[in-house]
């Protein structure tokens, strides 16, 4: 039986009350598995938990080294407030068809994610908002991970879209621009500080953000994505009360939050702008005169920036962003080797390897990143100069 999902009346007697729980507990639908076939014929497997009566959707979206299962505490919950719930596997993932993103050739693995998986969540999306009582006009997205930027993208799509749940993950150019816009649709996100940039990163897409309800719930340490349900068991009552907020009781709104907007982050829009990498250097080199240990930007959004740009192909771009956070994060062993990566791009082999080597040197007295991320940088340095060098 599914936790949550058996109401009682308090004005019952003990027996009255035992009777019409045991009733009501049978009454409620299990969670049924279904299965969807995308515009190419890919077969795709997903969960529908029914509310049992009409109310608003909510699609959730998988971090990428899980399935839609990590999702089987938070869904019933969710079920049991009165919204039906579609939690999908992504192709490649759990019981959906097809290869894996990341076992496929790079540019073939991007095309997946940036092309199919649209396509995929649009025919779950579709689903969701044809099932019997689902208020198609009012919809939530959770995700985690990659699916941060998949469910703000779902919104784009749709605006029917009006709440959305962010965990553990970023979002590119574009996600972000459509947020700049948006200022009808709360955001609740929550990241740890023992993941990496991605405190940092949501922090940048709150601030992106012009809705005033927005809200993160920042952790010290919990892990990625889904990670963060164990040793922060909260949070899943935190989600549901934001969407049974934003989705039931006041559709698209959340009572404002006058502490969610960071304005250091401010500057990093300016960053997006026509020339506004030059314009935010400037900027860094005036500070440094005052303070020679200024930063004035978070280093994990820009690094996102830079890679955004090396993925549409903008190398010239993609180099001015990480030149910048090298700039200002000098014992970065990851600005170095994220610069390397668009030196490599852009054919500068004498500039990238040198890049590269700058990286592993500031490893071997490295103390602000994890012993897990030294070991990426590491990886990736030294996969990178062997490639460099040979040719």
């Amino acid at each position: 039986m599914l936790p949550g999902r058996c109401l009682m009346n308090k004005s019952l007697t003990l027996p009255a009350i035992f009777l019409v729980a045991v009733f009501q507990c049978a009454a409620a639908s299990p969670p049924r598995t279904v299965d969807l076939t995308s515009p190419d014929g890919t077969k795709l497997k997903a969960t529908y938990f029914s509310a049992d009566k009409p109310g608003p959707g909510v699609m959730l979206l998988h971090q990428c080294n899980r399935d839609r299962k990590m999702w089987d505490d938070l869904a019933p919950r969710l079920a049991a407030e009165g919204l039906n719930v579609l939690a999908l596997d992504y192709r490649g993932y759990g019981e959906s068809e097809g290869a894996t993103y990341y076992k496929l050739p790079a540019a073939e693995g991007q095309k997946q994610v940036g092309g199919k998986w649209p396509q995929d969540i649009d025919t779950a999306y579709q689903y969701l908002t044809s099932q019997p009582g689902v208020n198609k006009n009012v919809i939530g997205a959770a995700g985690a991970s990659c699916g941060v930027n998949q469910s703000i993208q779902l919104a784009r799509r749709h605006p029917e879209v009006k709440s959305l749940v962010l965990l553990s993950g970023g979002t590119d150019r574009a996600g972000r621009a459509f947020l700049r816009t948006s200022s009808n649709l709360p955001i609740f996100a929550s990241g740890a500080d023992d993941d990496g940039d991605v405190v940092s990163v949501l922090q940048w897409i709150l601030s992106t953000s012009p809705n005033p309800g927005n809200r993160l719930q920042h952790y010290t340490a919990g892990g990625h994505g889904i990670e963060m349900f164990a040793p922060h068991p909260e949070l899943t009552g935190l989600i549901t009360r934001w969407f049974e907020t934003t989705l039931l009781k006041t559709p698209g709104k959340a009572p404002a939050n006058p502490n969610h907007l960071a304005p250091e982050f401010k500057i990093l829009a300016t960053m997006e702008e026509p020339g506004g990498i030059a314009k935010v250097a400037e900027m860094l080199a005036a500070a440094r005169k005052k303070d020679p240990n200024a930063k004035l930007f978070p280093q994990g959004p820009v690094n996102m920036m830079g890679y955004g740009y090396l993925q549409d192909g903008k190398n010239k771009e993609a180099i001015e962003a990480f030149q910048l956070n090298v700039t200002a994060y000098p014992n970065s062993p990851n600005a170095y080797d994220s610069l390397s990566d668009a030196l490599a791009a852009d054919g500068q082999t004498a500039l990238a390897i040198q890049s590269a080597e700058k990286a592993l040197k500031l490893l071997e007295s490295d103390t602000t990143d994890t012993e897990e991320r030294r070991k990426d940088i590491r990886e990736s340095a030294e996969q990178r100069l062997k490639q460099l060098k040979g040719k």
